[in-house]
Order: structure tokens, then sequence, then C-alpha cells
């Protein structure tokens, strides 16, 4: 970061707008804050988060930009951005090899077991000997192919319960308890990694730290993705005089760390799904309650929460109450989850 410091030195010495901060990458940036997390998102970073998905694909920001190894990154949940200036663009901003990195990668699969080359649902990468197949072939086609995710380093594998597959960039997972069109999620290698590096001492924990927002863009960026933002409030929808709300965990079952995330599902009388509405959640331990507030649904009446485990006793079921409002009307459901190890 003490680049970043010279830098807006150097903008303030040349009779820059200081008030401004430059770009590391040599422009005026862009900048989005997101409170959720305290982290700001800017420049180029955001340009390509914009263009490819943004919370729905990477989640939210975990830091702010930084350099490691003499290279600028940022980490999301889900990725982590790296820049590359000796890249052409349009690749200057790369997602990190986090598959890879964490040792996610497996043998190739035999011979025997290659799809044809002609399979609708099914496509073979002898660069790494895996295929993609069904809908994680459909979802790896529609957010950027190989230039996103790189090439699969696994064939399809069950982990807590789940399918999941790893490439060199990220990690594709099936939630069929969830609304089209999130089904397919990027699972969080970012935060995996991040973990990794924090036990390892080789990140610097303040990172983490929320930060003071830097700079609120006036208008939203034309790049933005049509999936909306699962923090924006959208405008109401007219005559909703019933609300019907679902809810769900990600891992039915979990150990005494780690994260959960709660997804919310909130339609209307006429199953319509409600953007705006609020929600929230109370989980109840066996030792305490914990308050959680949620992000508002978005325009497909969709949000969903991640919260630390929190230690929890092993065998209790925690109960998760969740509550949904909008205008004068008021929604309750419940969900639960068993921590054990």
């Amino acid at each position: 970061m003490k680049r970043v410091g010279r830098i807006l030195a150097i903008c303030a010495i040349t009779g820059a707008n200081f008030l401004l901060p430059c770009s590391i990458h040599g422009q005026m940036p862009t900048i989005r804050y997101f409170s959720e997390t305290g982290h700001n998102v800017r420049g180029e970073f955001l340009e390509f988060f914009e263009a490819h998905g943004g919370l729905a694909v990477f989640g939210y920001p975990l830091t702010d930009e930084f350099t490691q190894d003499d290279r600028h990154i940022q980490y999301f949940q889900k990725v982590r951005m790296d820049w590359h200036p000796e890249f052409p663009e349009p690749y200057n901003v790369q997602l990190g090899l986090l598959g890879d990195e964490l040792g996610y990668r497996k043998p190739p699969i035999s011979s025997a077991e290659i799809p044809p080359a002609n399979h609708p649902q099914r496509r073979y990468y002898p660069q790494t000997g895996h295929t993609v197949s069904f809908a994680f072939l459909t979802y790896f086609d529609e957010h950027g192919g190989l230039d996103i995710f790189g090439y699969p380093i696994t064939e399809f594998l069950i982990e807590r319960g789940r399918i999941v597959q790893y490439f060199q960039r990220a990690c594709l997972e099936w939630h069929p308890e969830n609304p089209h069109p999130y089904k397919v999620q990027l699972g969080l290698l970012g935060e995996i990694d991040v973990d990794q590096k924090q036990d390892g001492k080789k990140l610097d924990p303040t990172l983490l730290d929320p930060q003071p927002a830097i700079l609120t863009s006036p208008t939203p960026s034309t790049t933005s993705d049509s999936s909306a933002s699962p923090t924006a409030t959208p405008t109401p929808l007219p005559s909703v005089t019933a609300m019907d709300v679902s809810a769900s965990v990600k891992y039915a079952i979990t150990g005494r760390e780690g994260y959960q995330t709660l997804y919310v599902y909130v339609t209307d009388q006429q199953g319509r799904g409600l953007p705006g509405a609020q929600v929230s959640f109370v989980a109840h331990y066996t030792t305490r309650d914990r308050a959680f507030s949620v992000p508002p649904t978005d325009t497909t009446g969709y949000t969903h929460h991640i919260f630390n485990v929190g230690n929890p006793l092993p065998g209790y079921i925690i109960v998760i109450d969740v509550t949904v409002t909008y205008g004068r009307l008021t929604a309750t459901t419940q969900t639960s989850f068993l921590p054990w190890w």
C-alpha cells in the first residue's frame, strides 16, 4: 500500500485534484464502496467486476486493492483479482489461479471416459484432461468460459453433500434448492485462500479490516450487469397484498468453524419474485441468539447472507427464524442446520 501513498502524494504535488484519488493504473477510477464488508473496488477491477457478473459471481470484496509480490491484487469472497499490465487489453485483469494454488487439481480422466467431440452437454479439455458438463457447462459458457474460470482441473465431486467442480480460477457449486438463475454459484475460494494465508502468516490480517469509503460513483456504471445487485432496492411492485417466503442454508451439517450461508426467496401473491423486501434473521444457539440483517431482495426476489458458524456446540440443532417485511406486510419462516464433528 506504500505505492498508493506515493502516487497520491504525486497527485497533490503536481496540482492534481487530490480530493479525488488517482488510479494506481494511471487514470481517474470509478469507485464503488461495499458497506457490507467495508471495502472499496475501483478502476479496472471494478470494470471487470461489473462486466462479468458482479456480486452474484464474485461475492463481496474482502480487502481493498493491495500489492503482493509486486502484483496488484484484491480478494473477493469467491475469487482473487490480479492486475497484469504486461498483457494486452482486455486481459489486464485476470482471476488468480486459486483452484491450482489451493491444491484441488485431480489426475486426468481415462481415455474411455472422454465424451464424443460433438456431445451437446459435455466438453472435454485435453489441456487438463477434464470435462465440463450439463448445468456447469451452461454457466461456464454464459459467464465468460476459459477467460474467466480457466480450464477444469477436476470432474464433478461431492463435498459435504454438494456437487462441486474445480477450475484453475474458481469452483462451481450446484444448489438445487435455489431459484433460477442461482442454482449454479461460485464457491468461496477467496475466503478459503485468505484463511489459509492468515494461518500461514502470509497475509497481513489488517488488510481485512473495514476501510472508509473513498468515493461513491455519482451514477451507476454503464457496464453494470443486468442481474442486479442484491444490495439494490428496486422500485416496489404495485398491489402487493401477500408474501410467501422460503429459506434454506448452504450446509445442512457444519463443523465447529467456517461459514454458513442463508438463502431467502420472497414472492408476492401471484408467485412473482418480490424486489426490495427487507430481510433479517435470528440464529438460536444453545448459549445465545445471534441477529443478522440481510441485503434487500433483488429483482428476482432473492437475497442471501454469509455468516461465521461461530464455534457452536456439536449435536444441537441451530434454528433460524427469518423475518421479511415489505411496506406493512410481514412474513416469517424457519430453517436450521446441525453442527457436528
